[in-house]
């Protein structure tokens, strides 16, 4: 069983299906994406999986345990972090004091006696905001805000990682980097789940793909296969899919 296990997730808004018996997985040491057109229920499903979410039916588990009861708060501690499509930043702190409350944070609830303000400066670096690092969040353009989110994630510790449109406000330089840290973390062993519009970093940095159209998984393989599948370029109304949705 994969740690992340979504099976037959259904989200029904009043006489509105969000999300249609939705399957799918993320392993370890792998970065898994979900794509898919504007409405397709991506963001839907995550807010399902962290919990902000209840769905009509259908279960979630990690590591072959049932979330589908808990409270986010609760997965947070099973090892579950996520960045948000709109960024949710304490604007007035600093990088390194948003990192530091989530690191403090993981201290509370955790047992490996580290002290959070050790990592801090390491976790910063790692997501190429060292110069940055004493900054307040409110003086960042939205690309590098973007990265304090994913830094703090990080500090949570988490074995799996989602993040909602991740490379929304990056140059085409910060993308690359992006690609490279998420590269870097899945071979750290974290296991990384995706939804991005950038379709193109999409297929250079994922191992699994999966494409969500109208709340049901349409297709789901390596980017090879996603690339040339007719259903998905169906959903994309024709398009190629070396441009964005």
């Amino acid at each position: 069983m994969s740690l992340l296990e979504v099976d037959k997730i259904s989200m029904r808004f009043g006489g509105h299906v969000a999300l249609d018996a939705v399957t799918l997985h993320a392993d370890p040491g792998l970065v898994t994406a979900l794509i898919g057109p504007n409405g397709a229920g991506k963001t839907t499903l995550f807010n399902v999986i962290c919990g902000l979410l209840s769905p009509s039916s259908g279960d979630v588990y990690l590591d072959n345990k049932s979330l589908t009861k808990l409270k986010p708060y609760k997965r947070a501690r099973l090892g579950l972090a996520r960045t948000f499509q709109r960024l949710e930043l304490w604007s007035l702190l600093t990088v390194r004091e948003n990192v530091q409350v989530a690191a403090e944070l993981r201290a509370g609830f955790g047992s490996d006696g580290v002290d959070p303000r050790s990592e801090i400066e390491s976790i910063v670096e790692r997501v190429g905001l060292s110069d940055m690092i004493d900054h307040r969040v409110d003086e960042l353009p939205t690309g590098q805000a973007r990265l304090v989110e994913i830094a703090r994630a990080l500090a949570t510790k988490p074995r799996l990682l989602l993040l909602d449109e991740p490379a929304s406000g990056l140059d085409d330089q910060e993308s690359e980097g992006l690609g490279h840290l998420l590269r870097e973390l899945a071979a750290d062993g974290l296991a990384v789940l995706i939804v991005e519009h950038d379709v193109q970093l999409v297929m250079d940095v994922s191992d699994h793909i999966f494409v969500l159209d109208f709340g049901r998984v349409i297709a789901n393989g390596d980017p090879a296969s996603i690339r040339t599948d007719p259903a998905v370029l169906a959903a994309y109304l024709g398009s190629s899919l070396e441009q964005p949705s």
